[in-house]
């Protein structure tokens, strides 16, 4: 899968879940410094996906990636980080996502798309027609 389609995918499948995404921004904060494919800046939840075609490996190397769990365990910001070759079509990234947003809902990042169970309708009031004395 090309980075296009993939980040395509991951917009599409982000914001769907609630996410506003700014794409291909530039991230630097506390010495990380990378081109984010996709971040919602305010809830802080964002993803890469990493492709030697966009050059993705030479800036989100295994210390970025390390620096990001760290962040992430220390509830600061969470970004799905998926190199292509751990999903390399639409089955394998569409699993990924799902698999952290479960993470997420997990963590309270997200809440549960779990239903709640419907209330019965209330039964509407009937009252007797006042019946007229002669």
């Amino acid at each position: 899968m090309d980075e296009r389609k993939a980040c395509a995918l991951l917009k599409h499948r982000f914001e769907e879940a609630g996410f506003k995404i700014a794409e291909n921004i530039s991230f630097d904060e506390k010495s990380v410094r990378f081109e984010i494919d996709g971040f919602d800046a305010e809830r802080r939840v964002g993803y890469e996906y990493v492709t030697r075609e966009a050059g993705d490996d030479w800036d989100v190397d295994g210390a970025v990636i390390e620096a990001l769990a760290q962040r992430r365990k220390a509830g600061e910001l969470y970004v799905l980080v998926v190199d292509e070759a751990d999903a390399p079509d639409e089955a394998g990234l569409s699993a990924a996502i799902e698999e952290f947003f479960e993470e997420l809902r997990e963590e309270d990042v997200i809440k549960s798309a779990a239903k709640k169970p419907a209330a019965a309708p209330k039964k509407a009031a009937t009252k007797k027609p006042a019946t007229k004395k002669k």
